[in-house]
């Protein structure tokens, strides 16, 4: 290992001092009364004390004894670090002594999860150790009304989704009364599986929408002409997978089916970019892989997760035409009035920290993007787990066929299986397989059932087939007798993108010393050996280098998009913080509906602006085509665009307030429906407006 790496997850070489201190005071107090012990934890001033004291309580509330390499994954939390700690360790315990601390020393702490549930559980099952120590805690829920979010926010620990404290962040850039806005300041936040938020999901954007339109019902006319379509005869698809382009033969079926004349004319913007969506959502994106229609709603499944991902839409068209696909009703799509990134939210806290149980992998891009160091905990007892070598087949076929066998070999025996798969289609084309064998499949179609299944997939002979979802905060406990058959068997079917969702994977089994073993069975016509056949012909048939070039790949594209990202940031920042100025009273109006319209004109400003910078983005590749730098070009189209924006909004808001003073347009007190979702990680817009663009930029409106 380079030494590099070393220094970015080395421990703290005072971490064996401080934790005998810890464990001499915590010896101390143990012989104290709950009143004295209280009274200690509520006035320690001292960090290694306060850690002891707290340990104590957690020790008398819960009868759990923190170990030591929990205390010492405690003191990583207070650093600023990533803690990285294998399952069944006890994150959740671990937490509480660093952020009970950073409430007591930061004035308030975040702490986000990766669901409701948990949010909900934590608050309440940590949050007698947090009372004792006179410190207030609470959790954010989908559903709350302003006013008890904002009582939830006033707590010193909040518990809440990333999604949750994104959208309350963008609902308060908004707000037009003061009243209406939830948050306090971004002091420290404390991040459940820490991998997930910073890399997986850092660059995907939260955004917030109003104002939309309706269908005109251009989704259907396309739809009938993708469904028309052939790959290779119409259209062809790049080797990853996330692009298609159509033919001669594509636009020729296209131009004679809607009778428009040259798709490519300026004209025909808005339908060609509508094709563009509909040829995507049928031959790119796939239902029980990409997606899941439940009761008649299109839902987007995590690929991290293997869970639906709530509230999550595709770009623009894109949703509506797999909306229109699948046959159910279209949701209004909207004008953005402001959006954020899970890396700019982070950035918002003075304090950040986190764990996870796979982090060292991207120790170089949590250092490198975050300057985060990431701290490798050890296990409490010593990891026994035996991870054999890959198996790798030509076909899918034959994988499959091995890996029935296995789990009825495994099954005969009593060992219990869990089967993590790629997609809920492939754990359900398993499930079809075992006949014969009782087994229960936990994916994104019954993702409700998760606690159920989960406890009873450690006991003697039990078989469970689960999309990525058991890599996300699940502890698998063995049954009776178990041990003795060799533990938890995990078998992957799939290698993913990143080895860390594999590693998850494998880190269900071995949990707190207990024996179990992992194994992946692979294919060459797995979606990761074909989407990146092309990457490298070298490695074309190594799962383990094509992993590799595609995390470097992906790091790649996150620095540079960061790059795109980071101005646009800091614009906000600044419009953001003179329209909050004018909100508090701090730069006078002389009436509140100046104030209130003089805020309307900001937002509808901005929106306008985000507007033209996603138009001008979607063309940039091809400025790379003609020989410029794109990023030189973007850099210079924003300095003129953003002068333009704060030079013509004086007139604006002069315009808005004359028009409300005379009583003309709508009520300025009145915004109308506001929604909030999370979109993908398009880098420059949807690819269908890319290409549309860019062809009209580059060649006009000739064929």
């Amino acid at each position: 290992m380079r030494p590099l790496l070393n220094n970015l997850f080395a421990p703290s070489r005072h971490d064996s001092r401080d934790v005998a201190t810890i464990n001499k005071f915590r010896n101390e107090y143990e012989c104290l009364t709950d009143d004295a012990l209280d009274q200690i934890g509520a006035s320690a001033s001292e960090l290694l004390p306060f850690i002891a004291a707290t340990a104590v309580i957690a020790e008398r509330v819960l009868g759990e004894r923190m170990f030591d390499v929990q205390l010492r994954g405690a003191l990583a939390l207070t650093r600023g670090s990533i803690a990285e700690m294998q399952t069944g360790e006890g994150k959740t315990l671990t937490a509480v002594p660093a952020i009970a601390w950073l409430a007591r020393t930061k004035g308030s702490v975040h702490v986000m999860t990766v669901n409701d549930y948990l949010a909900r559980r934590d608050a309440q099952w940590m949050g007698q150790i947090y009372r004792r120590l006179g410190l207030t805690v609470a959790c954010i829920q989908q559903g709350m009304s302003s006013v008890e979010r904002h009582a939830a926010y006033s707590a010193d620990i909040t518990y809440a989704t990333a999604n949750e404290l994104g959208f309350d962040f963008l609902r308060d850039q908004i707000a037009l009364r003061v009243s209406d806005q939830v948050h306090r300041s971004f002091n420290a936040v404390v991040i459940d599986e820490a991998d997930s938020i910073l890399i997986d999901e850092a660059r995907i954007p939260l955004v917030i929408a109003g104002a939309g339109q309706a269908d005109s019902g251009l989704g259907h006319a396309v739809d009938s002409i993708a469904r028309r379509m052939h790959p290779g005869v119409h259209y062809s698809a790049d080797p990853g997978g996330r692009n298609v382009m159509l033919t001669d033969a594509g636009i020729h079926l296209s131009e004679t089916m809607l009778r428009c004349g040259n798709l490519f004319e300026e004209r025909n913007l808005q339908l060609h970019t509508a094709l563009q969506d509909a040829v995507h959502a049928h031959a790119l994106l796939r239902r029980d892989v990409d997606y899941v229609v439940k009761e008649g709603v299109v839902e987007m499944v995590d690929e991290f997760r293997g869970r639906v991902a709530l509230d999550r839409r595709w770009p623009a068209g894109l949703h509506t035409a797999i909306e229109i696909k699948e046959g159910v009703a279209t949701k209004q799509q909207g004008h953005i009035l402001g959006s954020i990134t899970m890396q700019h939210l982070v950035a918002l806290y003075s304090h950040v920290c986190g764990m996870t149980g796979t982090a060292a992998s991207s120790a170089g891009e949590l250092q490198t993007m975050y300057l985060l160091t990431v701290e490798v905990v050890p296990t409490n007892r010593p990891m026994i787990r035996a991870d054999h070598p890959d198996k790798v087949f030509s076909s899918k076929a034959q994988k499959y066929r091995t890996i029935i066998e296995e789990i009825r070999d495994a099954h005969l025996r009593g060992q219990p299986v869990l089967v993590g798969t790629a997609s809920v289609a492939e754990s359900e084309i398993l499930s079809r397989h075992l006949t014969g064998i009782p087994h229960s499949v936990l994916n994104a179609k019954n993702d409700e059932l998760e606690a159920e299944i989960i406890a009873k997939a450690g006991q003697r002979g039990a078989v469970t087939i689960s999309t990525n979802m058991a890599g996300r905060g699940t502890d698998i406990k063995l049954g009776e007798d178990v041990a003795a058959l060799g533990g938890l068997y995990v078998i992957g079917t799939n290698k993913h993108e990143s080895r860390r969702i594999d590693n998850q994977l494998r880190g269900r089994a071995g949990r707190q010393g207990d024996p179990g073993c992992s194994r992946f069975l692979i294919s060459l016509e797995d979606d990761l050996m074909v989407k990146y056949h092309d990457l490298n012909p070298l490695y074309n048939r190594d799962p383990d280098t094509v992993q590799r070039l595609v995390e470097g790949q992906h790091l790649d594209t996150r620095i540079m998009l960061n790059k795109y990202e980071m101005p646009v940031e800091g614009q906000r920042h600044r419009i953001q913080s003179r329209r909050q100025q004018i909100l508090l009273g701090e730069i006078p109006c002389p009436t509140d509906l100046e104030r209130t319209v003089t805020l309307r004109a900001i937002d509808d400003a901005w929106s306008d602006y985000l507007a033209q910078v996603a138009e001008f983005r979607s063309g940039l590749h091809w400025i790379s085509l003609g020989g410029s730098d794109p990023h030189r070009q973007y850099m210079a189209f924003l300095h003129r665009a953003f002068v333009e924006f704060e030079t013509s909004l004086p007139a604006q808001i002069e315009q808005r307030v004359s028009e409300a003073k005379a009583g003309i347009g709508p009520d300025p007190n009145e915004r109308g429906a506001v929604w909030t979702y999370v979109t993908t990680d398009l880098p420059f817009g949807t690819m269908s407006e890319r290409i549309m663009k860019g062809l009209l930029r580059r060649f006009g409106a000739k064929k």
